[in-house]
C-alpha cells in the first residue's frame, strides 16, 4: 500500500491542469510543465488531484507514489517555485552571474563559465567577510537539482578543511589530520 500515492494533491488558485490519456500538463504563473505517465490514472476532483493505480502489480505499486510525488512537485513548482542555495567555502573562491552565465573561480588555473538553461534564474550573493552564496531558482525541481549538482561537482567539499562547494546547511563529516 502506497501511503504517499493515496494522498490527494491540493491545487491552489491560478494553476491549470490538463489531463490527457498518458500525460499531464500543469501550468501556472511561473511556467508550464508536462509529464508522461503509465500504470496510474489521474483525475481532478474539485480543487484536488487524485492518483490511482491501474492494478496491484509490483510495477504499478512502485509507480503510484513516484507519479504522485512528481505531480505534486509540478504543482508546487508552477505556483511557488523551487530554490537551492550553494555556498563556496575556501580562500579566493568566487562566483559572478551575468544573465544566463555563471563565472566560478574555484582555485583552478582558469575560471569555469557555466551556461544555464533559460528556465533557471541564478543569483550570487557576495558579502564581505562571508562565503559567497549561489541561489538557484526555477519552477522545475529536477532542473534545479541537476544544475546545483553540476556546480557542486566542480569542487566537492573535502573532509579535512571543508573547502569546496556545498549546499547551505549541509553538514560535512570532518576528519582529523596527521597526528604529530
Amino acid at each position: 500500500m502506497s501511503r504517499i500515492g493515496n494522498n490527494p494533491i491540493s491545487v491552489p488558485e491560478g494553476v491549470n491542469i490538463e489531463i490527457h490519456e498518458d500525460s499531464i500538463k500543469v501550468s501556472g504563473k511561473l511556467g508550464s510543465l508536462t509529464q508522461d505517465f503509465d500504470g496510474v490514472s489521474v483525475s481532478k476532483v474539485e480543487n484536488q488531484l487524485v492518483v490511482k493505480r491501474n492494478s496491484e502489480s509490483k510495477d504499478h505499486k512502485a509507480k503510484h507514489g513516484l507519479y504522485r510525488s512528481l505531480f505534486s512537485n509540478m504543482v508546487i513548482g508552477v505556483s511557488q517555485g523551487w530554490t537551492k542555495s550553494l555556498e563556496l567555502v575556501g580562500v579566493g573562491y568566487r562566483a559572478q552571474s551575468s544573465g544566463q552565465k555563471l563565472d566560478l573561480s574555484l582555485g583552478f588555473s582558469h575560471n569555469i563559465v557555466l551556461s544555464l538553461p533559460d528556465e533557471v534564474k541564478i543569483e550570487t550573493v557576495n558579502e564581505k567577510g562571508k562565503n559567497p552564496v549561489i541561489n538557484i531558482t526555477s519552477f522545475d525541481k529536477q532542473l534545479v537539482g541537476m544544475v546545483a549538482a553540476k556546480i557542486r561537482s566542480y569542487r566537492k567539499p573535502e573532509p579535512y578543511k571543508g573547502k569546496g562547494v556545498k549546499f547551505v546547511g549541509e553538514e560535512i563529516r570532518r576528519k582529523a589530520g596527521k597526528s604529530a
